[in-house]
C-alpha cells in the first residue's frame, strides 16, 4: 500500500469537504442570510418575492437549486463517510481491497446523494410554487415546521430507520456480505451503502425547510449528529434520544406563540 497515495487521497477527500462548506457559506452570504439562517434586509426582500415573476430568480429554478443541494450534500454527507472509508481501508490490508475500489465506494456513495439532491430540489420547487415555503426555503407556517419535526422525530423509532442505520453504523458487515473487487465493485457497494445512508439521514435534510435550507448552524449540528450516529461505539445510543428531542421540538414550536403570548400562523 503506497502511503503517499493514501495520504493524497485522504487530503483530496477533506479538501472536497472544505470546498463544499466554503461554497455553502458563499451562497448564504450571497442571499444575505447569516449563519443561523436569518435574512438581512436584502434577504428579507428576496424571501417574499413571487416565484412566478417574469424575472430570472435562481431560487425558483431547478438548475441553481440542484447545484445548491449538491453542494449541501457534499458538505454534510462526505464527513459521515469517514467510518465507511476507514472500514474499506482495513480491507485493503486484510483482504483484496484496492485504491480503485476505495475510489469506487466514494463515487457510488456520492452518486446516490447527488440523485437525492436532484429529488429534494424538485421537492423544494413544488413547495415554493405551492406557497408552503418562501424563496429562502423557510416554512411560511409554523405548523408545517411542526409537522416536519414530528415526522422526522417519529421516523427515528421505525424499523426502516433501524435497518438503514444498522448498515451505515456497521459498514464492515455490508462489505463482507456484498464484497466486490476493483473500481466497479467498489462503485456497486458505494451505491448500496449510499442508498441505505439516504434512507437513514433523509429527515435531517428535509428539516432544512423548517428553519431555512441555508441555516449553516443547523447544517453543522446535523452533520455532527450524523457522524456521531455512525460511530461504532456510540451510534446506537443516540438515534432514539434524537427522536425524543425532535418530537419535543415539535411541541415547543407548536406552543411557542402561546408561551410568549404572540399568536399567529
Amino acid at each position: 500500500m503506497n502511503p503517499v497515495l493514501r495520504s493524497s487521497l485522504w487530503l483530496m477527500f477533506f479538501a472536497l469537504v472544505l470546498a463544499a462548506w466554503a461554497m455553502m457559506y458563499l451562497m448564504a452570504m450571497d442571499m444575505d442570510v447569516d449563519l443561523l439562517g436569518r435574512p438581512g434586509e436584502m434577504g428579507e426582500r428576496m424571501r417574499w418575492m413571487n416565484p412566478r415573476m417574469p424575472m430570472y430568480m435562481p431560487m425558483a429554478n431547478f438548475g441553481p437549486l440542484f447545484a445548491m443541494w449538491a453542494a449541501m450534500m457534499a458538505a454534510m454527507m462526505l464527513p459521515t463517510m469517514v467510518p465507511t472509508l476507514r472500514a474499506y481501508e482495513d480491507l485493503i490490508v486484510s483482504a483484496n481491497g484496492s485504491r480503485a475500489g476505495w475510489l469506487g465506494v466514494l463515487a457510488g456513495y456520492s452518486i446516490m446523494w447527488v440523485a437525492f439532491a436532484a429529488l429534494i430540489a424538485g421537492v423544494q420547487l413544488s413547495l415554493l410554487f405551492g406557497g408552503v415555503i418562501d424563496m429562502l426555503g423557510i416554512a411560511r407556517s409554523r405548523w408545517f415546521a411542526v409537522a416536519l419535526l414530528l415526522a422526522v422525530g417519529l421516523f427515528q423509532f421505525t424499523r426502516t430507520k433501524e435497518i438503514c442505520h444498522g448498515v451505515c453504523h456497521s459498514p464492515m458487515m455490508y462489505f463482507l456480505g456484498h464484497w466486490r473487487t476493483g473500481f466497479a465493485g467498489g462503485l456497486r457497494m458505494g451505491l448500496g451503502l449510499g442508498a441505505f445512508c439516504v434512507g437513514c439521514c433523509w429527515g435531517f435534510m428535509v428539516l432544512g425547510f423548517a428553519g431555512g435550507v441555508m441555516n449553516l448552524a443547523w447544517m453543522g449540528l446535523a452533520t455532527l449528529f450524523m457522524v456521531v450516529e455512525k460511530l461504532p461505539q456510540v451510534g446506537h445510543y443516540v438515534t432514539k434520544p434524537m427522536g425524543f428531542a425532535l418530537i419535543a421540538g415539535a411541541g415547543l414550536v407548536a406552543g411557542w406563540p402561546f408561551i410568549t403570548g404572540l399568536t399567529g400562523g
